[in-house]
């Protein structure tokens, strides 16, 4: 009998045990906007107007160095939602679609396993299929009320849509979204700092005010959102966090990696009934780096729940947290219908960054951010040749290999410091670590995107194209092959090696480097008879990039009509290659304009994103015309 009360009270100790684990189990809020910088008054940004935010941030804790992976929605909310780098999950290209491996699944749904109810209002924007066990409720109408157990734990996401680029760009989408806007919170667009990369015009200073409106905007959206919590009586029993998904939406900070697209806002409320999970005081600054990945685990470590292996974030709060950050990385791949890649590391202090493509401009021609009223400022003063230095710089006909900026003595990351012998130390630190990076965490933004998304097809996802065996060796070989691209004529023996490989990607990056060197090859046997070889390669992209040399190289007679081909005949993705490709040459492109007009019909089947080849076969028409026919 004595053991029969035992067990009974070992059971209800359990019970209890558990009741409490639930009842101290926090609900979670998320507050995020879109193409915002850290531009709040918690920040000491004096020109704010964001009182509601500023007082969460009084009652809770100030991130100052949070980045994001990528300077545009789509790719860094693919990290985000899953705790991983988009170049790890082949997201990384802006408007893609990319196959979600079975391995890895969207953070929410360990949560809905551990007995969270999950909501998302409403944009979701990953670059892959939501699985269907991601979201109680993912739609306009999610709302953690609309739960039917009212002692059930929450995590709810509300997306604010009013920063974005088309707030700024779209007169009457702005105007709409800060008509309720009190008149304490309107700015007086001559008494704000314009950052030195913009022209200090009348046309800027209206896009910067309507950048500091929208976000007093969204401060008033917080508060409302807030309101509903407090409400309810659960203000002490929710962990509140604000962010944004990447910079604000103008030119040189929106897709960029500089501190003024990849440095956003956290600010965060932890109730103190769950002080056990932070060291930090109400109205406390951290000064720790975080990247937008360990969002996901560290919601995941809030809850109680396991942060599965696959997880490449690390999480910044709770009650089992790992070493701080000694790094944070970000990436910028293909933008809507032009191609750049370039990659960052950054420390405490110093931001480094690797342009794979050098020989392209910083303002590449693209239709969406030409919409916005300082993009054709931009363009229209330096036609004029009235941009002052530092604006005018980003339209140089090429960019540095290597960037590296001191981020705390310089926030604007206008001086470069790459070639200054007194930090070559540090430059070698983070050029060594972004190296490694690329290799540990298997970066597929090195695989050309035609041959990703075939090597996807054939092995169920782009995550999985470099797990297959022997691809360490192959994802070396890139690496190398892609840095090799762009270091200059002392590069090509190894590219002409490169230019052999079995691998098509170490190809692809082999001839586009022997293209880069340009003309010092152009008396190269060996090179011109490895460029024409590969003209006929299994592989559209190698085709391409051969052509492309081989026109760099002043031997266009044979490649031009290869590139036309790839323009007419190739799958979507490899008819955009070929079309930049074809914009590059310029003059040597005129004898096959007919032929280019091919290039500026929709091609049926296709998904909507068959229009980028469009819009650059249209731009590289327009240039050779002299005209201005543009489409959407």
């Amino acid at each position: 009998m004595k053991h029969k009360y035992v067990a009974i009270a070992v059971l209800l100790l359990v019970v209890c045990s558990s009741a409490t684990a639930q009842e101290r189990r926090p609900n979670i809020l998320w507050l995020s906007a879109e193409d915002i910088s850290a531009h709040f008054g918690c920040y000491g940004d004096r020109h704010a107007r964001t009182p509601a935010i500023d007082k969460i941030a009084r009652e809770g804790i100030v991130y100052t160095k949070v980045f994001t992976t990528a300077g545009v929605c789509a790719p860094c909310r693919s990290g985000i939602i899953t705790g991983m780098y988009q170049t790890t999950l082949g997201t990384q290209h802006m408007r893609c679609t990319a196959t979600l491996p079975d391995s890895v699944r969207p953070f929410p749904t360990y949560l809905r396993t551990a007995g969270y109810y999950c909501t998302n209002c409403s944009k979701e924007d990953y670059q892959f299929k939501t699985p269907a066990e991601t979201w109680d409720v993912s739609s306009g109408k999610a709302h953690w009320r609309n739960r039917t157990d009212k002692n059930k734990p929450f995590f709810a996401v509300f997306n604010y849509t009013g920063c974005h680029e088309s707030g700024i760009a779209n007169t009457d989408k702005y105007l709409s979204t800060t008509a309720g806007l009190s008149a304490e919170k309107r700015q007086d667009a001559d008494r704000l700092e314009i950052p030195p990369y913009f022209p200090d015009t009348p046309t800027v200073r209206e896009d910067w005010k309507r950048n500091y409106e929208l976000i007093s905007a969204f401060d008033d959206w917080c508060a409302a959102k807030i309101q509903e919590i407090k409400d309810a009586g659960l203000y002490e029993d929710t962990i509140i966090m604000i962010w944004s998904d990447h910079g604000v939406g103008l030119p040189r900070s929106k897709r960029w990696l500089y501190d003024s697209g990849t440095h956003i806002p956290l600010v965060i409320r932890i109730p103190q009934k769950f002080s056990n999970v932070s060291d930090l005081k109400p109205g406390s600054r951290n000064d720790e780096l975080v990247s937008s990945i360990d969002f996901a685990p560290t919601v995941l470590n809030l809850a109680g729940v396991e942060i599965p292996e696959h997880i490449q974030g690390r999480a910044f709060l709770g009650e089992q947290v790992t070493a701080p950050r000694k790094y944070v990385h970000g990436a910028r791949d293909r933008m809507d219908e032009r191609y750049d890649i370039i990659r960052s590391v950054r420390n405490d202090r110093f931001l480094y960054i690797r342009n794979y493509e050098p020989l392209k401009t910083f303002y590449q021609y693209m239709n969406s951010p030409e919409n916005g009223a300082t993009m054709k400022e931009l363009r229209s003063l330096h036609q004029a040749g009235k941009l002052p230095p530092a604006a005018e710089y980003y339209f140089s006909p090429t960019k540095p290999v290597e960037e590296l900026y001191d981020y705390v003595a310089d926030p604007h990351n206008i001086t470069n410091l790459a070639g200054q012998p007194r930090f070559k130390e540090v430059l070698d630190e983070l050029r060594a670590e972004h190296i490694d990076w690329v290799k540990r965490s298997k970066d597929t933004g090195l695989i050309p995107e035609p041959i990703l998304r075939d090597k996807a097809k054939k092995f169920g996802s782009e995550y999985d194209v470099l797990r297959q065996p022997g691809s360490e060796s192959v994802m070396q070989r890139i690496a190398s092959a892609a840095v090799d691209a762009s270091e200059g004529i002392n590069a090509a023996p190894a590219l002409l090696q490169a230019a052999k490989d079995r691998d098509s990607s170490v190809r692809y990056w082999g001839a586009t480097g022997l293209g880069n060197i340009g003309e010092d090859l152009q008396d190269n046997a060996q090179v011109i008879e490895v460029l024409n070889v590969l003209l006929n390669d299994p592989t559209s992209t190698v085709r391409t990039a051969a052509a492309r040399g081989l026109c760099r190289l002043s031997q266009p007679e044979k490649a031009i009509p290869v590139l036309i081909n790839e323009l007419t005949t190739g799958a979507q993705w490899e008819r955009l290659h070929a079309a930049i490709a074809l914009d590059e040459m310029d003059e040597m492109a005129r004898p096959v304009i007919k032929q280019m007009k091919d290039g500026l019909v929709y091609q049926k089947g296709f998904t909507a994103e068959g229009k980028y080849r469009v819009r650059v076969m249209n731009r590289a028409l327009n240039e050779l015309n002299g005209t201005d026919n543009r489409v959407k």
